[in-house]
């Protein structure tokens, strides 16, 4: 979605042309895997981080336009919502200090654009959801003024044919309705790339699935929604409610929704953007010139630009990607799981950890996948960002043909998970300095039993105890973590509550 998109209507010849290019891309896709067109291996890694606009008050700030203008970098860019920055670091081969070289990058980039926001009387949180925000924050207005955005909007909003309706039961229930996607420009998150051979995707897509709910029992960053504390991790089941393009009656019918988990584990790349074209409608049927099997034959790389695109409209949490770089075309992994923050040295630990571990686990002789079925997987991840670091996942018995057990995350992070990740991270070459601290703050928020979400909760609750109301317990909390977060220090070490006795 990150192409320029020109707004204008769709009449049914555009959506005719547009189904046919995209089986000839499709059909594209596999002459260039049966002839092994693919990048060999280089260990490229990419981050994007999604951001939050607020001022000094904890209020969100809908003035993106004004803060890209006076930051004039190509690396930040707009994102749906008005309050809303991405920030693209470029691809890092993975090895040596890279999580310390990502760190710095990012810390010069972050500290930038939050001087630059100062002049507008704004300032950058990275948080998955920022706990300020009302339903008067998320309206059609405030939609970011980019082509695609109102044009996305108006897409999905016509294949509804109805209100969205916001329902999400959590320590508190949030019941509400909108008329536009807008409430998911609230979702802030971390996408992780990882550049495979078509021979090695199935293996780190797979692996990948299997360590979402890991990743949100260690990550989860996003308790509160419009003024009530809901899931640990409230970012997935907003930004399938946001997005959904089914009325109930077709829900009714098991049709999938556009953010989803998946329904199996993969044995290629192909499949999942086959199924992409098996269950879902295109919403943006914007046709280009290019003929991609005339490419192909003339040997040439094809865009595929309209499979990219319609990809882009496909919320998984695990997305495959095609791309072409030097004018060789790859495949990616470009993992959606885990929400910005709570710092930039929480951000590269749990970054850390996840290629680590999909490394380790992608080349098991025998694949926890195997052993744990996918209703299992998909289940750990509802799981996860309901309780957060308190959660307990399903996992295989260690024992052969033991089936599965129910383990507290805690444990099996520590326990099992992170050494797998050290031995992955040896794998990718990464120094022993890096892996060993990185890792070590992943182990120390299990021993403690501390992430965002948990840090959120017991400070909100501490502003009430203090006497503030919930709205004021909100914006209290919210300025707490923002100032927390520019100490840099990690999560797991920050005090709860408030210094002194002043919340205001």
């Amino acid at each position: 979605m990150g192409e320029k998109v020109v707004a204008g209507g769709f009449d049914l010849s555009d959506r005719h042309r547009y189904r046919d290019k995209l089986q000839q891309c499709l059909e594209g896709l596999g002459r260039l895997l049966a002839q092994k067109r693919f990048d060999r291996p280089r260990n490229m890694m990419g981050l994007e981080l999604e951001l939050n606009l607020a001022g000094r008050d904890g209020m969100p700030r809908m003035m993106n336009a004004e803060v890209l203008e006076r930051i004039a970098s190509r690396d930040f860019q707009t994102e749906l919502g008005m309050f809303n920055l991405e920030v693209n670091i470029a691809p890092h081969r993975l090895g040596g200090r890279v999580f310390d070289q990502l760190a710095e990058e990012l810390r010069t980039g972050l500290g930038y654009a939050d001087r630059k926001a100062a002049e507008v009387d704004a300032g950058i949180i990275m948080i998955g959801i920022l706990p300020t925000l009302t339903q008067d924050d998320l309206v059609p207005g405030n939609l970011s003024d980019v082509d695609r955005y109102a044009l996305l909007n108006d897409q999905i909003v016509a294949a509804r044919g109805e209100d969205f309706t916001l329902d999400i039961q959590g320590v508190e229930r949030l019941v509400c309705t909108s008329a536009s996607i807008t409430p998911e420009a609230a979702c802030t998150s971390v996408q992780l790339h990882l550049q495979v051979t078509p021979a090695r995707f199935a293996a780190v897509w797979n692996a990948a699935q299997v360590v979402t709910a890991v990743q949100i029992v260690l990550g989860a960053n996003a308790p509160f929604l419009f003024g009530r504390e809901l899931w640990r991790e409230s970012r997935p089941p907003l930004f399938e409610q946001a997005t959904d393009t089914r009325p109930a009656e077709l829900r009714a019918q098991g049709v999938r929704p556009r953010t989803w988990f998946g329904e199996r584990w993969v044995t290629s790349a192909y499949q999942l953007f086959e199924e992409n074209l098996r269950f879902f409608p295109p919403l943006l049927p914007i046709c280009d010139e290019e003929e991609p099997l005339r490419v192909i034959e003339d040997g040439g790389v094809p865009r595929l630009k309209e499979l990219v695109l319609h990809n882009g409209t496909i919320y998984r949490w695990n997305r495959p990607v095609y791309g072409i770089a030097d004018g060789v075309p790859h495949l990616r992994v470009e993992n959606r799981v885990l929400p910005a923050g709570p710092t930039v040295t929480d951000v590269l630990a749990n970054a850390a950890f996840y290629y680590g571990l999909v490394r380790a686990l992608a080349e098991e002789s025998r694949p926890v996948w195997t052993r744990l079925p996918f209703e299992s997987a998909a289940a750990n991840f509802d799981t996860a960002c309901r309780y957060g670091i308190d959660a307990e996942l399903l996992w295989p018995a260690p024992r052969r043909g033991g089936g599965l057990a129910r383990v507290p995350a805690v444990k099996l992070v520590r326990d099992e998970l992170l050494p797998l990740a050290a031995a992955g991270l040896d794998a990718w070459g990464v120094e022993p300095a890096d892996r060993d601290h990185y890792l070590g703050i992943i182990e120390e928020r299990c021993r403690r039993r501390v992430n965002g979400a948990s840090w959120q909760a017991d400070t909100y609750h501490q502003a009430l105890a203090a006497g503030l109301d919930r709205d004021a317990a909100l914006a209290a909390t919210t300025r707490r973590y923002r100032e927390l977060m520019l100490g840099g220090e990690p999560v797991h070490t920050w005090p709860t509550g408030f210094p002194g006795r002043s919340t205001g």
